[in-house]
This record gives structure tokens, C-alpha cells and sequence, in this order.
């Protein structure tokens, strides 16, 4: 480690939510690049620096910085340098050298001492002498916060968050309850206030460490899909977590209920554990979901039913389509229910009968909104109607309110609802109960909501698993497609798919046309194959470009896992070239070309469409987890990378944010969902049981348009067909909405 001294010349690049700096230090007269996580630094301050020299590949010599220490310029010129850069508001450069002539080397001590005596500078009143004595105690005090922080081991990304969050009352935050932390700050999870809680001296069996474990279990377990927990499985992982017996858990469930901080409820016989922002959502959700369930039959009579029918026929007849028994109930349906869903596998007709509903309200002149929760699976919505499909998220349309200091959401809500007569949401599979709860806030009573969806699909990434719940419910209306129609019965992709849905083997012969399976036992000859049939094989075979066939996998890790797929294919098809920038971000190299994938929702950051003379044509704010896109710049001098996602829309992702995206060669089955491609390739040898499943095969393979290629074992694949137990999600919704009209029942 190598400490180093000096001042501050100029912010290269800062990241408030982190700390993350770049920034310009004058040691001994040369100049040093430093690279870390600080406070707010600012030009002119004297920085102690303890760190690394380090060589980075495109910008030469730095200092990557472990600790830093603010410490007082020991010198006149130094002070006059600080006092000067702006830090402290109302001085300049020339004031401060007033200052500082008339003060000297004891300029800090009368500043903060005696500020009064600042009154004796010229151009320095008594009021203005107040003023930058309150700037300098401020900046003391954040000082000294820093310094008492360190003290536990916590790194200065982390000190910044404390300190934007609880100012000065951090030191009774921290001496009191440090799990706070967990609570209230991104970034610091359970593990890392229960270490900063025993360099204080908590002890182990602490009240508050307690309830803190018991809610990190319950976040991890979000994290899982649940919305709640069965107790004694919350009890087990949270002693073997907190390393207590499972007795000193239960007073703190009781008294977390009694701080309105969970909700229990027993569920055939066993108390299930809900953190009640999940609880409450669930019970908001199903009383929208009622009100909406409105019944309109009164407006079909026999008489209305006729004329429902024999317009339902002319609309057959202008588009040259047969609906089948179920399609026609399933116009009906959404012509007498203020909600209904509609649900089926691949091939069973759901474009066709969402396009037939469309006509039909349309002849009625009513006003109709599209959406579904990724821009690809909108896009595809759009294709497939002709009518203009938005995400969920730009359809609530979508505020991130960075500089109001609020909390991103939507600007479509019960006191701005959405303008329409009928909303069709498709790929329903994929919402979960953060999405659902703001998209029902916005719909009103009297908007017909038609839900579409395939519920043999994977549940969606966030908690919750909102189509099977309401089908579950028996509460709303339900049509189910069944029928596979001759032209998609002519793909093995469609048949597979239901083959594969009902625990039936499929053929692997290869004497089909658009599925497709080379056994092969060896991850070397599976990288060598998947790169041949993506560079050259697929894309003529099925008339697209190596980027748009995308290869599946069921896991991030391992030889066939995400990461490891990624590294090797971006190796092999975007190679490095002197006419490509790079850029390396931890362990994970980007460059110019790249395919990509954001991995979180990111409501604050903009984006921008420019046409070919490069202006502006457009810009929005928001990205969302799933959405794939092209690395198109790489700016070194910026420190910004340029993706560009589906509708030409550009993002500028500062270096320090580049944790938001990753390479996407190769995605999880999971990230997937939503989309579809001209072309998959499924990479399977062996993996978990709890992954390898019936239902995480059947979405792979019906993510394909025109082919699957499946590399690897048969075995597992009638392992994986055979294996139904997908993984077990607990949530609430069902049994709020039966709670929901029982009630009403009893009121009626």
C-alpha cells in the first residue's frame, strides 16, 4: 500500500449515489489520476491517499484508492487553494486570497473560532462571515462522520450512503441499532450490518439482530418469487442464519406482527409469514380485482347475443378466418365481463382471438390500449395486431423523479387513471405483484381488462405468480385454447411444445424441419458446434443475422451456464479488432458491437432516438430488466458506453454504471421470457433438479419462431420432461381474492 499526499485540481467524474471518482491529485507537484469511492471530495481539498498503483489498459499509471482522510491544508498557499475552488460558496479566488493575506496559515482556526474576525476582509460582511463559518462546521462535521465510520471498517462507498441518509444522527443510528441500515440503505444488506454490529459490540442475540435476520429472510425469499413463507421454514433459516436456536426467533415474529412490520395468516393448517408490504399489495390487488369484475350481461340479451354473433361472423369473413367454439367464447366473454383472461399454449390461436376482439370493439368504436411487460413481447404485440403496443411501463408512463428526490413510479395512477374502454395486457406470465398492483391502481371500474397469457410458462423474475393465482381463484372469468391449428400443427416446435407440457417424450431423430438435436457429451465439441450453427449454419436456414439467433440456458453458472457461454461466444463472433474500443469493468470485458442485456430496471435514466444526421428525434426516461441491445460506442475520454436498444433508442451508460448490463450471447431460460427469436439453440447436459424441469423446456423451446437446435444429453431431456416439480412458489393472492368474495358474498 502506498500512502500518498496532495490537493485536489479537478473532478474528473463523480457518481453521487455511490462515490464513485475520478479525480485529478497535485502530489509534489505532478499530477496523479486516483481512482475509489469517496465523500462529495471537491476541488482544492488535501487529500491523504492510501492504495495500489495499477496500470489500466487505456488509461496508463493510477492510484486505485483503499482509503482516504480530508486533512486540513498544512499551508497558506494550500488554504488560499481550498478557499478559492468553490468549495465554500461566496468565495472566490480572489476573496480567498484576502483571506488568507490577512490571516495566514491561521486562516482554518479563525474560521471556525472566531468567524466574526472574517469581517475585517474587505468584501466580507457579518452575515456573509456567518455563512461560510456554518459551510466550514458543516464540512467538519461530514469529516469527522467519515473518520468515525472508518473506524468499523466501512468503506467510503458505504459512509456516503450513511451519511446522505442520516446526516448527524448517524452516530445514535449506529451506537442503537446498526441493522437500521439494512432497512433503510441500497447496498448494505443484513450480512453487512450484522458485521459493522459486532465491531460495535451487539450482541448476538440482540432484538433488533433478530427481527433484522428474520426480514432479510423474507427479502431473500422475494428475491425467490414468494410473497410469503411458511413460519417454521422462516424460523429454521433464520437460527441457522443467526446461528441461535429457533426458540429466541418466535418472540420476535410477534412482536414484528405487533410493529404492523409482518402480517401472518394460517393456510391449510400452517401460518404463513408475509413482510407487509406484500401482504397489503396482494389484498389491494384483489379488491381492484373485484371492482373490476363487473358483469354486463344486461347488455346481452338474446337479441344482443345475435347481433355479438353476427357481427363476430362478418369479421370472420373480412380477415378469412374460422374461430373455433372456445375462440368465439372467448370474444364473447370479453364483451360481457368488465375482466376476463385468456390463456393457451403455442398454435392454440390467441393472436388470432385477441385480433378478433380487437375488431369487434373497434366496430363499436371504443377506445383500446395495448401493452405487455418487455419491449420485445410489445414489439411482437404490435406485429401481430397492427396496432400500436407499449411495456406496462411506458403505458403508466413512467417518472423517475431523480430530481425531486422521490421514489421513481408512475404518473398513471386512481388519481390519473388510463383514458380507454378496453386494456389487453399480453404475456401475463411475466407481471408480477409490484407491476400488476400499479397497472390495476390505473384502470377503472367500467374498463374492460382482457389478461393474456400462457400459464404453463416460468413464472415471472419478480415475487409473485399473479396468472396462475387468478386462474387458481375461480373468481374471474377464464378461457382456456386447446386446439392446436393445422398450420401450426405442421411445426414440430408447436407440437413438441405441447408434447413436452403434457410429460410426453419427443422425437429427437432430426427428421424434422424446424427442430432439430445433436447428442454430444463433450462442453468442448458443444462451445465448437453452438458456433458454427450461430455464425454460419442458422442465420441463411432461417433468413436472419447471427445476433438475432440466441442461445438459452437454464443457469448463470457453469460450463453451459450464462457467464462462461458469454465470454466464449463474444470471443467468437464480435473477436477483437483495432477498429473496436473496449472497455474492462471489473472482470467483464465490453466491446464496441457487443450484444447486451439490461438486468435491472432503471426508471431515472434517459434515453435518446436520433436520426441519421444525429438529432434528437425523440427521448424518454426508463430501461427495463430483459431489454437487449447493441454496444455501439465506447467513449474513453467520457467515460461513457452507448447501447443501443430496440427502436434505436440510445442510452449513455457512465463506466461506473456498467453493473447494469451485461454480455447477452447467451441468456437464463429465464431472462428470456417474453421474447421470441428466429432461432434457439438450448445448451443441456446436466444441472439442479429444481431447474432442469418440465416447464423451464417447454419455455425455451417455445421462444423459438422457425427452429430449436437442443446441443447435449437425450437423457436429461426426458429427465427434464418427466421432472414437472417446478420450483414452489408462496404467495397469497389466490386466497386474498377468495377472501375478498366471500366477504362481499356475506355483505349481499
Amino acid at each position: 500500500m502506498e500512502t500518498v499526499k496532495g490537493y485536489v485540481d479537478h473532478i474528473i467524474y463523480y457518481k453521487k449515489e455511490n462515490g464513485y471518482t475520478v479525480l485529478s491529485l497535485i502530489c509534489e507537484g505532478e499530477e496523479l489520476v486516483c481512482v475509489g469511492s469517496f465523500r462529495s471530495v471537491e476541488a482544492g481539498e488535501t487529500l491523504e491517499l492510501e492504495g495500489s498503483y495499477v496500470e489500466h489498459p487505456i488509461y496508463g499509471h493510477q492510484l486505485k484508492v483503499e482509503k482516504c482522510r480530508v486533512v486540513a491544508p498544512d499551508d497558506a498557499v494550500s488554504m488560499e487553494r481550498y478557499l478559492g475552488s468553490g468549495a465554500i460558496k461566496g468565495i472566490g479566488e480572489a476573496l480567498a486570497a484576502r483571506i488568507v493575506k490577512r490571516f495566514g496559515s491561521d486562516t482554518f482556526r479563525i474560521i471556525e473560532e472566531e468567524p466574526e474576525r472574517l469581517s475585517e476582509v474587505k468584501g466580507i460582511s457579518e452575515r456573509k462571515a456567518r455563512e461560510i463559518a456554518l459551510q466550514m462546521i458543516e464540512k467538519k462535521d461530514m469529516r469527522e462522520a467519515f473518520v468515525f465510520l472508518q473506524r468499523y471498517g466501512i468503506s467510503n462507498t458505504l459512509a456516503v450512503k450513511i451519511y446522505n441518509r442520516y446526516g448527524m444522527d448517524l452516530y445514535s443510528v449506529m451506537n442503537e441499532n446498526p441493522y437500521r441500515l439494512a432497512e433503510d440503505i441500497e447496498g448494505i444488506g443484513f450480512k453487512i450490518a450484522d458485521e459493522i454490529a459486532a465491531k460495535i459490540g451487539i450482541h448476538t442475540d440482540s432484538d433488533y439482530r433478530i427481527r433484522s435476520g428474520i426480514l432479510y429472510v423474507l427479502l431473500q425469499a422475494a428475491a425467490d418469487g414468494h410473497t410469503c413463507f411458511p413460519e417454521e421454514l422462516l424460523r429454521e433459516r433464520t437460527a441457522e442464519l443467526l446461528m441461535l436456536p429457533q426458540d429466541a426467533i418466535m418472540p420476535q415474529l410477534s412482536n414484528l406482527a405487533m410493529d404492523r412490520k409482518l402480517v401472518i395468516k394460517i393456510k391449510d393448517g400452517e401460518q404463513r409469514v408475509y413482510a407487509s408490504s406484500y401482504y397489503y399489495a396482494e389484498l389491494r390487488c384483489a379488491r381492484m380485482l373485484h371492482d373490476l369484475n363487473v358483469t354486463m350481461e344486461e347488455e346481452l340479451l338474446p337479441c344482443e347475443e345475435e347481433k355479438v354473433r353476427k357481427l363476430l361472423q362478418s369479421l370472420e369473413e373480412e380477415q378469412n378466418i374460422r374461430l373455433d367454439d372456445m375462440q368465439k367464447q372467448a370474444v364473447l366473454q370479453s364483451v360481457k365481463s368488465g375482466l376476463m383472461i385468456l390463456s393457451g399454449g403455442p398454435g392454440t390461436g390467441k393472436t388470432t382471438t385477441i385480433n378478433t376482439i380487437i375488431r369487434y370493439f373497434e366496430t363499436e368504436g371504443m377506445d383500446i390500449l395495448l401493452a405487455a411487460p418487455t419491449g420485445r413481447a410489445a414489439r411482437r404485440m404490435t406485429e401481430a395486431t397492427g396496432y400500436e403496443a407499449r411495456t406496462i411501463h411506458r403505458l403508466l408512463e413512467i417518472n423517475g423523479a431523480a430530481e425531486e428526490g422521490r421514489q421513481a413510479g408512475f404518473e398513471r395512477n386512481e388519481e390519473n387513471p388510463l383514458e380507454a374502454d378496453v386494456i389487453i395486457i399480453d404475456e401475463m406470465s411475466m407481471v408480477d405483484i409490484h407491476l400488476f398492483k400499479a397497472l390495476l391502481e390505473a384502470v377503472t371500474v367500467g374498463t374492460r381488462l382482457i389478461m393474456v397469457g400462457d400459464v404453463d410458462q416460468l413464472p415471472s423474475v419478480g415475487p409473485g405468480q399473479i396468472l396462475q393465482d387468478l386462474i387458481d381463484s375461480k373468481a374471474f372469468p377464464v378461457v382456456m385454447l386447446k386446439k392446436i391449428f393445422r398450420q401450426a400443427g405442421e411445426s414440430d416446435i408447436v407440437i413438441n411444445a405441447h408434447k413436452i407440457n403434457r410429460g410426453e417424450n419427443i422425437e429427437l431423430n432430426n427428421k424434422s424441419s424446424d427442430f432439430f438435436f445433436l447428442e454430444r457429451s463433450d462442453v468442448n465439441v458443444i462451445y465448437k458446434h453452438m458456433i458454427q450453427l450461430i455464425r454460419e449454419k442458422i442465420p441463411p436456414y432461417v433468413v436472419a443475422t447471427s445476433y438475432d439467433i440466441q442461445v438459452l440456458t437454464p443457469m448463470r453458472k457453469g460450463n453451459l451456464g450464462a457467464i462462461t457461454l458469454n465470454g466464449i461466444l463474444q470471443e467468437y463472433l464480435n473477436p477483437p479488432s483495432p477498429a473496436k474500443k473496449e472497455y474492462l469493468s471489473g472482470e467483464r470485458l465490453f466491446r464496441e458491437g457487443d450484444k447486451v442485456m439490461q438486468i435491472k430496471n432503471n426508471y431515472q435514466i434517459t434515453w435518446e432516438i436520433v436520426s441519421r444526421y444525429g438529432i434528437p428525434i425523440d427521448k424518454g426516461m426508463g430501461v427495463f430488466n430483459g431489454d437487449m441491445g447493441i454496444v455501439r460506442e465506447i467513449n474513453d475520454t467520457a467515460q461513457l458506453l452507448t447501447v443501443e436498444y430496440d427502436e434505436h433508442k440510445r442510452i449513455e451508460y457512465p463506466f461506473s454504471s456498467l453493473d447494469e448490463i451485461e454480455l447477452a450471447y447467451a441468456v437464463t431460460v429465464h431472462k428470456s421470457q417474453g421474447s421470441e427469436y428466429p432461432a434457439v439453440i438450448l445448451p443441456v447436459l446436466t444441472g439442479p433438479k429444481m431447474l432442469f424441469n418440465r416447464n423451464l423446456l417447454y419455455t425455451a423451446v417455445t421462444r423459438a419462431r422457425k427452429c430449436v437446435t437442443i446441443l447435449g444429453s437425450r437423457e436429461t431431456i426426458e429427465e427434464m420432461i418427466r421432472n414437472e416439480k417446478q420450483h414452489n412458489r408462496y404467495t397469497g393472492m389466490c386466497d386474498r381474492i377468495r377472501e375478498i368474495e366471500e366477504l362481499e358474498g356475506e355483505w349481499h
